[in-house]
């Protein structure tokens, strides 16, 4: 309850305004774009689609290896933190820092997309060895060594985990490398972000609707056998990009993210330091900390919106309140949900609405609430009723929702650190938040103030990591509900 209350009290001064002049003769055009989608007008996109794939494989696939290395030495405290850093920058972000030093190169995309996820997946698989139960290291003879025992003991307990995640996460790597499209590399995003700022909602809606196909054939067409042929390939299918320079790389490394008061300066000289603390202190008092109190705004609003939302949408597809066909028709309900990327939905409601927290608050909780309720759906399934256990409302409130509701916890508050990643990152579309002043000072070739306020939001979403795993252990919830 008390994150009920904080949200309501964040509520009080939240930005909620509809800016938009009209909004519902918006709202129709949408709606007839929906029902109208113009195949034609997207027949060319075929190797859009495919770079979007290859992106997402290759950016996937480095994420997966650089992480289960990282899990082997993550209970050091350095990787440990080097991880959360990492992680805690939304791929957008990493995108537009790439974009400094490699330009238009398909490298800045891979590894916008690969840096993070080994953040994530180095968390995740070192969890989830953590927690596994390995009888078969008794097995072993003694004197066997570290690396076989690893091999033939540890690993197979916790493979089948690590695969399903690795699946997962690469569903994530499809949709992180759609919105990569919006920072201008040759991905789906690319063609919805025109499509909509023209107006185009017929082939808006045709693109989108061959993003869901895309998705929703994951399981047909990533077949294991194939993955590695998919990996060797993905690079071929990515093409040449703009040439690399390295003078770009070695300028922003020495240059451009160095404080402008350290810039050619003598580092005895105690004026040039005063000059750098006035510089830092303008930057956290003007930008740094109405970013801070936005985003934290928007994402307890949305956080505890997800839960409201997940608690009212998880019966739809549970079989324990509906047949076959209303949950079939709720499941793609849901798959369309949480299939769209926030920043999509959120560039739709902006169109809406205006540039407020209204649509990121809409589209956020939308995302992540559709996400929750498909867990919960499959984990309530598992529920085992008594022989008189209540109908309706009673078997809903008295009996499935308590016996979940530790699992449903353990899901919301893993998904508090991913929902202030992406509330970051929506800055991007104009929103206040900590993301919007980054984004400023990339667009006015002011690095070292960008680089300065991503520190910033590294250090602000690490302690919300931190708060939210203290939280978790207190209240005996399971790390699994990282696979959210």
């Amino acid at each position: 309850m008390g994150f009920v209350a904080v949200a309501a009290l964040c509520v009080v001064f939240a930005d909620l305004s509809v800016t938009t002049s009209d909004p519902w003769t918006e709202l129709q055009r949408m709606g007839l774009g929906v029902v109208t989608p113009d195949f034609g007008a997207v027949t060319g996109i075929a190797m859009v689609i495919l770079q979007t794939i290859a992106f997402a494989i290759s950016g996937v696939a480095l994420g997966a290896i650089g992480g289960f290395l990282l899990s082997q030495v993550f209970h050091l405290g350095p990787v440990r933190w080097l991880c959360a850093a990492v992680r805690a920058i939304h791929e957008l972000f990493w995108a537009l820092i790439f974009l400094q030093m490699l330009g238009f190169s398909p490298l800045t995309g891979v590894l916008a997309i690969a840096i993070p996820y080994a953040g994530i997946c180095a968390k995740v698989y070192a969890e989830t060895l953590e927690e596994a139960e390995l009888p078969a290291l008794g097995a072993l003879p003694h004197g066997t060594g570290i690396i076989s025992a690893f091999f033939f003991a540890r690993l197979p307990e916790v493979w089948v985990h690590i695969k399903n995640y690795t699946s997962y996460r690469f569903e994530c790597g499809l949709r992180s490398s759609a919105v990569l499209g919006f920072v201008g590399l040759p991905t789906l995003g690319f063609y919805l972000e025109t499509a909509f700022s023209e107006g185009n909602y017929s082939e808006a809606a045709a693109l989108l609707i061959m993003f869901y196909i895309l998705i929703a054939t994951l399981r047909y067409w990533m077949r294991p056998k194939l993955i590695g042929l998919y990996i060797i390939a993905a690079p071929f299918l990515l093409g040449s990009g703009g040439a690399i320079e390295m003078t770009n790389i070695v300028r922003f490394l020495t240059v451009d993210i160095v404080p402008a008061p350290l810039r050619g300066g003598d580092l005895a000289d105690v004026g040039m330091w005063s000059n750098l603390a006035d510089w830092a202190g303008v930057l956290l008092l003007d930008q740094a900390l109405p970013g801070m109190i936005a985003t934290l705004l928007l994402t307890q609003i949305a956080l505890v919106a997800t839960g409201i939302l997940a608690l009212a949408l998880f019966p739809l597809i549970s079989k324990k309140f509906f047949g076959p066909v209303p949950r079939t028709i709720a499941h793609v309900f849901l798959v369309v949900l949480r299939s769209t990327p926030e920043l999509i939905l959120a560039y739709i409601f902006l169109q809406l609405w205006g540039p407020s927290m209204l649509p990121a608050i809409v589209a956020l909780s939308l995302h992540n609430g559709a996400i929750i309720a498909h867990l919960m759906g499959r984990y309530s399934d598992e529920v085992k009723l008594r022989p008189d256990s209540p109908k309706g409302l009673n078997l809903y409130g008295f009996e499935v929702v308590p016996r979940i509701y530790g699992q449903f916890l353990a899901f919301l508050f893993y998904r508090w650190e991913v929902i202030m990643r992406e509330t970051a990152i929506l800055g991007i579309l104009g929103i206040a938040t900590l993301g919007f002043f980054i984004d400023s000072a990339m667009a006015d070739i002011r690095l070292d103030r960008a680089i300065f306020l991503i520190g910033v939001m590294v250090i602000f979403n690490v302690a919300v990591d931190g708060l939210s795993r203290h939280i978790r252990r207190r209240l005996r919830l399971s790390n699994r509900a990282q696979q959210a």
